[in-house]
C-alpha cells in the first residue's frame, strides 16, 4: 500500500467521483424516470470530458506511484524475491487496464463513430476489472505480515467484489436506479476506505494501541506497520471494523442528504416552469368567458 500522502490523494479522488456520479445520477433519473439508463460516464457542462480527464489523471499518477514503490528495497523479503515489487507491479497493471477502459470511454464519446462503445459494454467490462482487482486484493491480502495491512485489503477486495456486481446489474439491466446509486455510494465507501488505511497504517496518532510502524523499513512497503501481540491484532482488526461501520453509515447519510437536496432542485424547477392554473373566477372581472346553458324543462314520469 501506498504512502500517506498517495492514500489521501486516492481518498479525494474517488470520493470526488463517487459524490460526482451520485448527483447526476440522481438528476438524470429524476428529470425523466421513464427515459432513465445509467451511464458510465456523465459529461460535465464546460469541459464536457472533465471528469475522464481528472479520472486518466489520477489513474496517472497511481501507477507512477505503484512503479516508483515497486523500486523500492524490501528489507523484509521473504526468500529471494522481493514480494512487495511483484504485487506493486500487479497494482499498476491493474490500474493500466482501468486506465485503457477511460481512454476507451473518451474516444467513444468523442468519435462515436469509430469506437461505438455502448454503456452496457462498458459496465460489463468495469466489472471484470473490478473482479480482477478483488482478486489480485485478496491475494496481496494473503501475503501480508502485517495485520492490519491484511485487514484494509481485505476490506478493499470486499468493495471491489461489491462494485463487479454493482456494474453487471447496470450492464444487464441499465435502467436499474437503486444499482447506478449504490455504484456512487461504493466509490465513496471506497474513498473513505483508502483515507481510514493510510492513516491506520501511517499516521502514528492512528495506528492502534499495540501496533507501530517499522522505522528500519520503507514507508509503503508490505509489513511497514507490526502488531507485537496476538491481543494487538485483533484490537486492531475490530477497530478497522468499527471504522468500516461509521464509513458506512456516514456514506449512507450522504446518499440520502443529497438525494433529497437533488430532488428538491429538480422538482423546484420542475413547478417553476408551470404556471398556477385559476381556482374561481372573480365575480367582479369584466373580461371571464360564459358558457351559456339552455334550460331543461323538467318532466314529470
Amino acid at each position: 500500500m501506498g504512502s500517506l500522502v498517495y492514500q489521501v490523494i486516492s481518498s479525494a479522488a474517488l470520493f470526488t467521483l463517487g459524490i460526482y456520479h451520485l448527483i447526476t445520477t440522481t438528476r438524470n433519473y429524476l428529470k425523466s424516470p421513464l427515459s432513465y439508463a445509467a451511464k458510465p460516464f456523465h459529461p460535465f457542462p464546460y469541459p464536457r470530458r472533465l471528469p475522464l480527464y481528472l479520472v486518466i489523471t489520477s489513474l496517472l499518477l497511481a501507477m507512477a506511484h505503484h512503479l516508483l514503490i515497486s523500486a523500492d528495497a524490501d528489507p523484509l523479503v521473504r526468500g529471494a524475491t522481493a514480494v512487495h515489487r511483484i504485487t506493486s507491479l500487479q497494482s499498476a497493471a491493474s490500474l493500466f487496464l482501468f486506465l485503457l477502459l477511460a481512454l476507451a470511454l473518451l474516444l467513444a464519446d468523442a468519435s462515436p463513430a469509430l469506437l461505438p462503445l455502448p454503456p452496457d459494454l462498458s459496465f460489463a467490462l468495469a466489472s471484470a476489472l473490478f473482479l480482477l482487482h478483488a482478486s489480485l486484493a485478496s491475494a496481496r491480502a494473503s501475503l501480508q505480515t502485517s495485520a492490519i495491512e491484511a485487514k484494509c485489503l481485505s476490506v478493499s477486495a470486499s468493495l471491489s467484489h461489491l462494485s463487479a456486481l454493482l456494474c453487471l446489474l447496470l450492464a444487464a439491466l441499465p435502467r436499474l436506479f437503486p444499482a447506478d446509486v449504490a455504484l456512487s455510494a461504493a466509490f465513496c465507501l471506497r474513498g473513505l476506505w483508502a483515507l481510514q488505511s493510510g492513516l491506520s497504517l501511517y499516521a502514528d496518532a492512528f495506528i492502534p494501541e499495540g501496533c507501530h510502524r517499522l522505522l528500519d523499513v520503507t514507508s509503503g512497503v508490505e509489513g511497514s506497520t507490526q502488531c507485537d501481540l496476538d491481543e494487538s491484532k485483533l484490537r486492531a482488526v475490530a477497530i478497522l471494523d468499527l471504522a468500516f461501520l461509521i464509513h458506512t453509515i456516514f456514506v449512507v447519510l450522504i446518499v440520502l442528504l443529497t438525494y433529497a437536496l437533488v430532488c428538491r432542485s429538480v422538482g423546484g424547477r420542475r413547478l417553476g416552469s408551470y404556471e398556477a392554473l385559476p381556482t374561481a373566477a372573480s365575480p367582479t372581472d369584466a373580461n371571464h368567458s360564459h358558457i351559456q346553458m339552455k334550460a331543461f324543462t323538467g318532466t314529470q314520469a
